[in-house]
């Protein structure tokens, strides 16, 4: 009988996400692993990963990404922008799923993002914990029931490490208060303050980055009325937990037509 598991690669198997994705499948009885990528100068391409993922057979990293990503069924994609769209073009050609969970994408890469992905089955989030994402939904219904009268401050905290701030788990959250109010993104939001900056606008997002040590990456949500104030808030203790939203994302997309889809049609949120 054919192998009916779900063939996975991997891209930035080098880094903690990509280690943590992969530790995860090896315990998971739907997938077997058959890509390793990272970037050609990266220093663990060539090397053998099975011990540090708890697999019994040799797993080399590969930096060849048409031959990583032809031998697959998905592709689950924690790196940077650029290698994204690189990686995302040799799907589509090989006509393989993807999971994108890369954040720090400018407007410009943003839309080739969206036009690529639209061609083969794409799982597209900044965030894949069930928790935020229940987080988004909870965001827009307290933005549509408070209304303008509460002001609205998000505050987001991760690891020293972390390249690109704010979090696109911040920014999504910024978006889904943003299209319910109908304010500007780039004219409305406030990214930190200092100086006399005067008094508060009301149809004013304030958002503030915070980085240090290695937290995993902590979300408040903060609607500041007269008189009372409500916080939502998310703390992520493990990358695990995104990990395995990133493999339930797996599962869900290969079965999936073209298109895109999100972590909130992954967990049945839509």
């Amino acid at each position: 009988m054919a192998d009916q598991r779900i063939k996975l690669c991997v891209a930035g198997a080098g880094g903690r996400m990509g280690q943590r994705i992969l530790a995860l499948a090896v315990s998971d009885e739907s997938f077997v692993i058959t890509g390793a990528l990272e970037r050609a100068d990266h220093p663990s391409v060539g090397y053998d990963i099975s011990a540090s993922i708890g697999l019994k057979k040799a797993l080399i990293v590969g930096g060849d990404v048409t031959a990583s990503i032809s031998n697959c069924d998905v592709v689950v994609d924690f790196t940077t922008p650029g290698a994204t769209l690189e990686h995302l073009e040799a799907a589509m050609k090989a006509r393989r799923a993807m999971v994108i969970g890369t954040t720090g994408f400018t407007d410009e890469e943003k839309a080739k993002l969206n036009d690529l992905a639209a061609r083969i089955a794409t799982v597209i989030s900044a965030n894949m914990s069930l928790g935020v994402n229940l987080l988004f939904a909870l965001t827009e219904y307290a933005t549509e029931i408070l209304g303008s009268d509460f002001d609205v401050e998000i505050v987001e905290a991760h690891h020293r490490l972390k390249k690109d701030a704010p979090s696109g788990t911040a920014k999504r959250l910024a978006e889904i208060i943003a299209e319910k109010r109908g304010l500007d993104m780039k004219r409305d939001l406030r990214h930190g303050r200092a100086g006399i900056v005067g008094e508060r606008p009301a149809g004013e997002i304030g958002v503030h980055a915070i980085r240090g040590g290695d937290i995993v990456g902590d979300h408040t949500v903060l609607f500041a009325g007269l008189g009372e104030r409500l916080e939502l808030i998310h703390r992520a203790h493990s990358r695990d937990t995104f990990a395995r939203g990133a493999l339930k994302a797996a599962q869900f997309v290969v079965n999936q037509k073209p298109g895109i889809y999100s972590m909130q049609q992954v967990l049945g949120l839509k």
